[in-house]
């Protein structure tokens, strides 16, 4: 019955993958869908849609606010991130004066499209299951400094850029088929076979690779009018083969992992089919995540508050906020160059490939800025019909900045800063059946 819809609507999806994005929970989209992502991310607990219910917590689709009906959504967000860096200090010979200088750049602005499939089913002779799949853009992060101040390739000498991380480009696809048991009228468990479909470009040229995961959920409705959703994502790790250029010349392989994920959410219709309270918790494991924890990211706790009001049946006012504290920590005082060698400076090392601390510093603030904290959403929602809506929202995250402070190649105090800020537009039609 839904062959025709989802065979076109997958087809779109993979047209759709975008080419780079940033995201705002570290590298992580806050919510997938326009309704969970204009209610600050929330959908644990009480999400509104097939998107949302598969992304959130599989066992949400026996409670979902579509149930008993069934429904596709498709959904896309124009994604707009402002990402600007600044590398100042001194150069010139070891000992000698060296004047300040300042590199500014603004990394290309562009608009990138994220696209969202949602399916929720219910089978007429099995009532208490359900069966979904959702295929999603849930991670990004990107930057492009190429031909700007930043890119300057011989500025310490032949081979001996300014920096690291003028450009990278990383984005992850999901693919989610899911199930979920209504055990009776107060809980519901679910469970979602992940595969992540991921691309890492550092300037050497694209690699991709599949890795599989999962994320198991249970939903409790103590009351008709409160829910509570637990749920936990397992890790995925991904190996990316000559991506990552070492200072041997040579290049290496970088593998990145999603970090465990646990939520919970609760959430109270203070009026029925009217006014709708949701909050949820997150806690994300960057510090255990391959790659990340290289890159000396700290685990990050995120809060979402959303709230839906219909004044009418057909209409959907919603409002939210999220909160996610920057896993992106600056160094401060690193040492970049060698008084006695400066043809050796001080490495470290990223999965076994040395990198010069300098660089090392210049990649992980300017390469992978994903340091935006506050986040405030709005949207609406209107049913055309009985069976098709359609929902816009409307998220922005408050600009953020990080700056590390250290020496550079030639042991000149030098500071590194990053600024991020980021807008989305979403719209998504919904479908019940």
């Amino acid at each position: 019955m839904i062959r025709g819809p989802v065979v076109i609507l997958m087809l779109l999806v993979g047209i759709l993958i975008p080419l780079s994005a940033l995201a705002t929970n570290g590298d992580n989209l806050i919510g997938v869908g326009p309704i969970s992502r204009s209610m600050g991310g929330v959908g644990i607990a009480s999400p509104q849609d097939a998107i949302s219910a598969v992304f959130s917590n599989p066992a949400a689709m026996c409670f979902g606010a579509f149930c008993p009906s069934n429904q596709v959504d498709f959904a896309g967000t124009a994604f707009i991130p402002n990402i600007r860096a600044r590398i100042s200090g001194g150069t010139g010979p070891l000992g000698a004066f060296a004047p300040p200088f300042t590199a500014n750049a603004h990394s290309e602005n562009k608009v990138y499209p994220i696209p969202a499939l949602g399916i929720s089913y219910a089978f007429p002779e099995l009532p208490q299951w359900r069966f979904g799949f959702g295929a999603y853009g849930v991670t990004g992060l990107g930057v492009d400094y190429r031909s700007g101040a930043l890119d300057q390739a011989n500025f310490f000498g032949p081979g001996a850029p300014l920096a690291a991380g003028a450009y990278s480009n990383l984005q992850i696809m999901k693919f989610a088929p899911t199930v979920a048991y209504q055990v009776n009228h107060w809980l519901s468990l679910g469970a979602a076979f992940n595969v992540s479909y991921s691309t890492v470009d550092l300037r050497e040229g694209a690699n991709s690779g599949f890795a599989p995961g999962a994320q198991i959920g249970a939903i409790i409705k103590p009351h008709k009018d409160v829910a509570i959703g637990l749920t936990y994502t397992t890790p995925q790790d991904v190996s990316h083969n000559n991506v990552l250029r070492g200072a041997d010349n040579q290049l290496h392989s970088l593998s990145l992992s999603s970090p465990n994920n646990l939520g919970v959410g609760v959430s109270y219709d203070a009026i029925p089919n009217k006014l709708l309270f949701e909050v949820d918790f997150k806690y994300l494991n960057w510090a255990n995540a391959d790659g990340y924890r290289h890159f000396g990211w700290t685990d990050q706790y995120v809060v979402g508050v959303g709230a839906q009001y219909k004044p009418i049946k057909k209409l959907a006012l919603r409002l939210g906020y999220n909160y996610g504290n920057n896993p992106v920590k600056p160094h401060q005082n690193f040492v970049g160059g060698n008084p006695l060698n400066p043809a050796l400076p001080p490495m470290t090392s990223i999965q076994g490939t040395s990198i010069p601390v300098y660089y090392f510093e210049t990649f992980r603030t300017i390469g992978f800025p994903a340091i935006v904290e506050h986040h405030f959403t709005a949207g609406v929602g209107y049913d055309i019909t009985e069976r098709f809506a359609v929902n816009v929202g409307f998220m922005y995250a408050f600009e953020n900045s990080i700056t590390a402070h250290g020496t550079n190649l030639t042991l000149q105090p030098t500071s590194i800063n990053s600024k991020l800020s980021e807008a989305g537009v979403d719209m998504g039609l919904s479908w019940r059946f």
